[in-house]
Protein backbone atom coordinates (compact mmCIF):
# COMPACT_ATOMS: atom_id res chain seq x y z
CA UNK A 1 0.00 0.00 0.00
CA UNK A 2 1.08 3.20 -1.12
CA UNK A 3 2.26 5.91 1.81
CA UNK A 4 -0.28 9.16 1.44
CA UNK A 5 1.24 12.22 -0.25
CA UNK A 6 2.36 14.67 2.37
CA UNK A 7 0.59 18.28 1.22
CA UNK A 8 2.88 21.36 2.55
CA UNK A 9 1.56 24.80 3.74
CA UNK A 10 1.36 26.91 0.39
CA UNK A 11 3.93 30.01 1.48
CA UNK A 12 1.41 32.74 2.76
CA UNK A 13 0.43 35.19 -0.55
CA UNK A 14 1.27 39.32 0.37
CA UNK A 15 -1.34 41.47 0.70
CA UNK A 16 0.28 44.20 0.26
CA UNK A 17 1.20 45.53 -3.49
CA UNK A 18 3.66 48.03 -4.19
CA UNK A 19 1.44 51.25 -5.98
CA UNK A 20 4.37 53.86 -6.41
CA UNK A 21 7.90 54.29 -5.85
CA UNK A 22 9.08 58.02 -5.90
CA UNK A 23 11.87 60.63 -4.83
CA UNK A 24 10.93 62.63 -1.36
CA UNK A 25 13.49 65.12 -0.45
CA UNK A 26 12.97 65.61 3.27
CA UNK A 27 15.29 67.72 6.31
CA UNK A 28 16.65 64.50 6.23
CA UNK A 29 17.96 63.91 2.97
CA UNK A 30 16.48 62.43 -0.09
CA UNK A 31 14.43 59.50 0.60
CA UNK A 32 12.40 57.52 -1.79
CA UNK A 33 8.96 57.03 -0.84
CA UNK A 34 7.44 53.55 -2.03
CA UNK A 35 3.62 53.32 -1.26
CA UNK A 36 1.73 50.92 -0.92
CA UNK A 37 -1.85 49.00 -1.09
CA UNK A 38 -3.01 46.28 1.92
CA UNK A 39 -5.16 44.37 0.29
CA UNK A 40 -6.15 42.79 3.64
CA UNK A 41 -7.27 46.27 5.23
CA UNK A 42 -8.08 48.29 2.29
CA UNK A 43 -5.07 50.36 4.08
CA UNK A 44 -2.54 52.66 2.08
CA UNK A 45 0.96 52.20 3.53
CA UNK A 46 4.74 53.69 2.83
CA UNK A 47 8.19 52.96 3.10
CA UNK A 48 10.65 55.35 3.29
CA UNK A 49 13.95 54.25 1.56
CA UNK A 50 17.50 55.24 2.27
CA UNK A 51 20.48 53.67 0.21
CA UNK A 52 20.78 50.09 -1.12
CA UNK A 53 18.56 48.12 1.35
CA UNK A 54 18.24 44.08 -0.26
CA UNK A 55 20.78 42.19 1.66
CA UNK A 56 21.05 41.63 5.51
CA UNK A 57 21.13 44.28 8.79
CA UNK A 58 19.39 46.47 7.41
CA UNK A 59 19.05 49.52 9.79
CA UNK A 60 15.05 49.54 10.11
CA UNK A 61 12.35 51.28 11.86
CA UNK A 62 8.94 50.11 12.02
CA UNK A 63 6.82 53.04 13.72
CA UNK A 64 3.43 52.63 13.75
CA UNK A 65 1.10 56.10 13.02
CA UNK A 66 0.86 58.45 15.85
CA UNK A 67 -0.62 61.92 14.59
CA UNK A 68 -0.70 63.81 17.74
CA UNK A 69 2.96 63.17 17.90
CA UNK A 70 4.23 63.13 14.46
CA UNK A 71 2.27 65.83 13.31
CA UNK A 72 0.97 67.86 16.05
CA UNK A 73 4.38 67.84 18.42
CA UNK A 74 2.41 66.57 21.50
CA UNK A 75 5.51 65.45 23.93
CA UNK A 76 2.40 63.23 25.76
CA UNK A 77 4.46 60.57 24.26
CA UNK A 78 7.86 60.34 22.23
CA UNK A 79 6.80 59.32 19.01
CA UNK A 80 7.79 62.38 16.92
CA UNK A 81 11.22 62.30 18.66
CA UNK A 82 11.48 58.61 17.44
CA UNK A 83 10.47 59.30 13.97
CA UNK A 84 12.60 62.13 13.46
CA UNK A 85 15.63 60.72 15.31
CA UNK A 86 14.92 56.83 13.51
CA UNK A 87 15.54 59.16 9.87
CA UNK A 88 18.34 61.14 11.06
CA UNK A 89 19.96 57.28 12.31
CA UNK A 90 19.17 55.81 8.86
CA UNK A 91 20.56 58.98 6.63
CA UNK A 92 23.71 58.62 9.37
CA UNK A 93 23.86 54.80 8.61
CA UNK A 94 24.03 55.01 4.78
CA UNK A 95 21.03 53.22 3.70
CA UNK A 96 17.76 51.82 5.59
CA UNK A 97 14.27 51.86 5.84
CA UNK A 98 11.50 53.30 7.56
CA UNK A 99 7.94 51.45 7.43
CA UNK A 100 5.39 53.87 8.64
CA UNK A 101 2.41 51.82 9.78
CA UNK A 102 -0.77 53.28 9.40
CA UNK A 103 -3.64 52.35 11.24
CA UNK A 104 -1.68 51.90 14.75
CA UNK A 105 -3.07 54.80 16.16
CA UNK A 106 -3.32 54.56 20.04
CA UNK A 107 -1.70 51.09 19.58
CA UNK A 108 -4.27 50.08 17.18
CA UNK A 109 -7.52 51.41 18.74
CA UNK A 110 -7.54 54.51 16.06
CA UNK A 111 -7.83 58.36 16.29
CA UNK A 112 -10.38 59.37 18.91
CA UNK A 113 -10.49 56.20 20.69
CA UNK A 114 -7.01 57.44 21.66
CA UNK A 115 -8.12 60.88 22.63
CA UNK A 116 -10.62 59.19 24.80
CA UNK A 117 -7.67 57.24 26.63
CA UNK A 118 -5.61 60.37 26.50
CA UNK A 119 -8.40 61.84 28.88
CA UNK A 120 -8.92 59.37 31.10
CA UNK A 121 -4.70 59.46 31.55
CA UNK A 122 -5.41 62.57 33.00
CA UNK A 123 -7.89 61.91 35.02
CA UNK A 124 -5.21 58.87 36.61
CA UNK A 125 -5.29 55.98 34.72
CA UNK A 126 -2.64 54.81 33.09
CA UNK A 127 -2.54 54.17 29.32
CA UNK A 128 -2.54 50.80 29.84
CA UNK A 129 -6.12 50.94 32.28
CA UNK A 130 -7.28 53.62 29.63
CA UNK A 131 -7.29 51.27 27.15
CA UNK A 132 -9.25 48.45 28.36
CA UNK A 133 -11.58 50.51 30.39
CA UNK A 134 -12.40 51.66 27.14
CA UNK A 135 -13.42 48.07 25.69
CA UNK A 136 -9.78 47.53 23.90
CA UNK A 137 -6.97 45.37 24.11
CA UNK A 138 -3.97 46.94 25.80
CA UNK A 139 -2.36 46.48 22.64
CA UNK A 140 -4.16 45.55 19.36
CA UNK A 141 -1.31 46.12 16.61
CA UNK A 142 -0.75 43.88 13.93
CA UNK A 143 2.94 43.80 12.07
CA UNK A 144 2.17 41.28 8.80
CA UNK A 145 1.81 44.44 6.82
CA UNK A 146 5.45 45.28 7.81
CA UNK A 147 6.58 42.42 7.28
CA UNK A 148 5.17 42.08 3.66
CA UNK A 149 6.68 45.47 2.66
CA UNK A 150 10.43 44.50 4.31
CA UNK A 151 10.06 41.27 2.04
CA UNK A 152 8.89 43.21 -1.12
CA UNK A 153 12.05 45.35 -0.49
CA UNK A 154 13.87 42.15 -0.55
CA UNK A 155 15.12 43.19 3.50
CA UNK A 156 16.74 39.81 4.40
CA UNK A 157 17.43 40.88 8.26
CA UNK A 158 16.80 44.04 10.35
CA UNK A 159 19.17 45.67 12.59
CA UNK A 160 15.60 46.95 14.35
CA UNK A 161 15.33 50.65 16.45
CA UNK A 162 13.24 49.78 19.23
CA UNK A 163 12.52 49.55 22.51
CA UNK A 164 9.94 47.25 22.14
CA UNK A 165 10.52 43.58 22.08
CA UNK A 166 7.00 42.25 21.24
CA UNK A 167 7.85 44.00 18.08
CA UNK A 168 10.66 42.40 17.30
CA UNK A 169 9.23 39.45 18.29
CA UNK A 170 5.98 40.21 15.99
CA UNK A 171 7.82 40.74 13.13
CA UNK A 172 9.97 37.13 13.78
CA UNK A 173 6.99 35.27 13.67
CA UNK A 174 5.89 37.11 9.75
CA UNK A 175 9.43 35.64 8.87
CA UNK A 176 11.44 38.66 9.14
CA UNK A 177 15.00 38.04 10.79
CA UNK A 178 15.76 39.99 13.79
CA UNK A 179 19.74 40.24 13.64
CA UNK A 180 20.23 42.78 16.51
CA UNK A 181 17.67 45.42 18.45
CA UNK A 182 19.17 49.25 18.45
CA UNK A 183 17.35 51.03 21.57
CA UNK A 184 15.88 54.26 20.32
CA UNK A 185 16.22 56.42 23.96
CA UNK A 186 14.18 59.75 23.84
CA UNK A 187 14.81 61.68 27.21
CA UNK A 188 11.51 61.75 28.98
CA UNK A 189 9.57 65.19 30.05
CA UNK A 190 7.42 65.46 32.60
CA UNK A 191 4.57 65.14 30.32
CA UNK A 192 5.29 61.61 29.71
CA UNK A 193 7.88 59.97 31.81
CA UNK A 194 4.88 58.25 33.82
CA UNK A 195 3.69 56.87 30.30
CA UNK A 196 6.87 55.63 29.63
CA UNK A 197 7.19 54.22 32.83
CA UNK A 198 4.09 52.39 32.75
CA UNK A 199 4.95 51.10 28.83
CA UNK A 200 8.16 49.27 30.83
CA UNK A 201 6.39 48.16 33.48
CA UNK A 202 3.15 46.77 32.01
CA UNK A 203 4.14 46.42 28.29
CA UNK A 204 7.61 45.34 28.32
CA UNK A 205 9.76 47.99 26.88
CA UNK A 206 13.23 47.86 27.16
CA UNK A 207 13.86 52.17 28.76
CA UNK A 208 16.78 51.73 30.90
CA UNK A 209 17.46 55.25 30.93
CA UNK A 210 14.32 55.76 32.51
CA UNK A 211 16.14 54.72 35.86
CA UNK A 212 18.72 57.27 35.60
CA UNK A 213 15.44 59.55 37.17
CA UNK A 214 15.44 59.99 40.28
CA UNK A 215 13.15 60.39 42.84
CA UNK A 216 10.08 60.00 40.20
CA UNK A 217 6.67 58.21 41.02
CA UNK A 218 6.44 55.23 38.81
CA UNK A 219 3.92 55.30 36.28
CA UNK A 220 2.57 51.88 35.80
CA UNK A 221 1.54 49.12 38.75
CA UNK A 222 2.93 45.47 37.93
CA UNK A 223 0.31 43.10 38.08
CA UNK A 224 -0.32 40.19 36.48
CA UNK A 225 -0.30 41.07 32.94
CA UNK A 226 2.55 42.88 33.79
CA UNK A 227 5.89 41.76 31.29
CA UNK A 228 9.26 40.71 32.62
CA UNK A 229 11.38 40.43 28.92
CA UNK A 230 13.85 37.26 29.17
CA UNK A 231 16.16 38.26 26.81
CA UNK A 232 17.84 34.53 26.90
CA UNK A 233 15.08 34.10 24.67
CA UNK A 234 15.84 36.64 22.14
CA UNK A 235 19.01 35.86 20.82
CA UNK A 236 19.73 39.06 18.92
CA UNK A 237 22.16 41.63 19.53
CA UNK A 238 21.34 44.75 21.12
CA UNK A 239 23.65 47.78 20.43
CA UNK A 240 24.28 50.75 21.43
CA UNK A 241 21.68 53.23 21.75
CA UNK A 242 20.31 55.94 19.81
CA UNK A 243 19.10 58.63 21.45
CA UNK A 244 17.79 61.97 20.63
CA UNK A 245 19.18 65.70 21.49
CA UNK A 246 15.95 66.86 23.00
CA UNK A 247 16.09 70.82 20.55
CA UNK A 248 16.91 69.02 17.26
CA UNK A 249 16.11 64.99 17.71
CA UNK A 250 19.47 64.32 16.28
CA UNK A 251 20.75 60.89 16.71
CA UNK A 252 23.92 60.07 18.87
CA UNK A 253 25.63 57.73 20.21
CA UNK A 254 27.47 57.27 23.97
CA UNK A 255 30.73 58.45 21.55
CA UNK A 256 28.93 61.31 20.20
CA UNK A 257 27.36 62.49 23.48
Amino acid sequence: MSEPDVVLDAPRQSAVERVVDTRLPTVYGELRAIGYLDGETAREQVALVFGDVGGDGVLTRVHSECLTGDAFGSIHCECGDQLSTALRAIVADGAGVLVYLRGHEGRGIGLLAKLQAMRLQDEGLDTVEANLALGFPSDARDYRAAAEILQDLGVRSVRLLSNNLRKMDALRQYGIEVAERVPLLIPPNDENLRYLRTKRERLGHHLPHLDDIAGQPSGGRPNAESVSPNEATRPARTSRPFSADASEGRPTTPDSV
